[in-house]
């Protein structure tokens, strides 16, 4: 499962869905990595007011790994990314 996420609200669908296709609960992410259930709830919806350190942990539930590439310039000047 590759995503590009450009936004917050992209980054928020794909947690979701990866805990959702490991049919995790929210409690159960958390637990697996010591989070709480509200945080999990919190970057499911609004990642923007998380820390990075709590990413970081949501991802290592979700066997998820982040990388960084430089960012292309964009042939489509109509598509604007947030970061």
């Amino acid at each position: 499962m590759d995503a590009f996420i450009f936004t917050s609200q992209q980054l928020a669908k794909t947690l979701k869905s990866r805990r959702k296709a490991l049919k995790l609960t929210q409690k159960e992410a958390a637990d697996l990595v010591g989070l709480l259930p509200k945080t999990v709830s919190a970057l499911e919806s609004d990642p923007d007011r998380c820390s990075l350190e709590s990413l970081r942990k949501l991802l290592a539930a979700l066997r998820l790994e982040l990388v960084l590439t430089p960012k292309a310039e964009a042939a489509d000047p109509d598509r604007k990314a947030e970061w």
